[in-house]
């Protein structure tokens, strides 16, 4: 019997290739089922016909092994995509957590500020309420804002110093509080 480097020699001066290539096809899964997982392989007796030759024994030899190998790639394969994909979850969970927190505290700062308050804020004039709101957190002066009417916030907006007016529409327009 001959080794191994010499089948592939006579393989390759008999132009035998197409053997091995049909030994490879054979082992890999159809072009019409990419997610599909395979079947096991089936183990098949080998069959030595004294008329075959080295490249056909060769192929009906490492059909299996080929076989095989596919599989742990396989599993290998999916093992990583399980990762990946827990991963995500936690990732997802995490932005999650995220934006219950912001909607919480949002909702706090909300109820913080009753109606009774921005209504007083509200029927103030609009320089003495731009004044008392510049010296409150950001926090407050933007849920007292926030629950205003627009022409009532828009006349205190236009009291305040612009750099005070801005940080506060900004964090109005972006739905949120900042701590100061």
């Amino acid at each position: 019997m001959s080794s191994l480097p010499q089948t592939l020699s006579r393989v390759r001066r008999a132009g035998s290739v197409s053997c091995v290539a049909a030994c490879l096809l054979a082992a890999a899964p159809a072009a019409g089922q990419k997610n599909k997982l395979p079947e096991p392989p089936r183990a098949k007796p080998v069959v030595l016909d004294r008329n075959a030759d080295d490249a056909s024994r060769y192929c009906a030899n490492v059909a299996p092994s080929i076989a095989e190998a596919r599989i742990a790639w396989q599993t290998k394969r999916l093992a990583e995509l399980d990762a990946q994909v827990r991963q995500r979850i936690v990732d997802l969970e995490k932005a999650e957590a995220s934006a219950r927190d912001w909607i919480a505290r949002r909702d706090e700062a909300m109820k913080a500020v009753n109606d009774d308050v921005v209504a007083i804020y509200a029927k103030m004039e609009a320089e003495s309420a731009a004044r008392q709101l510049s010296t409150m957190d950001d926090r407050t002066a933007v849920a007292i804002l926030g629950r205003m009417k627009p022409n009532a916030a828009a006349a205190i907006f236009s009291e305040m110093q612009a750099d005070r007016a801005g940080r506060l529409s900004t964090l109005i327009a972006a739905g949120g509080e900042k701590k100061s």
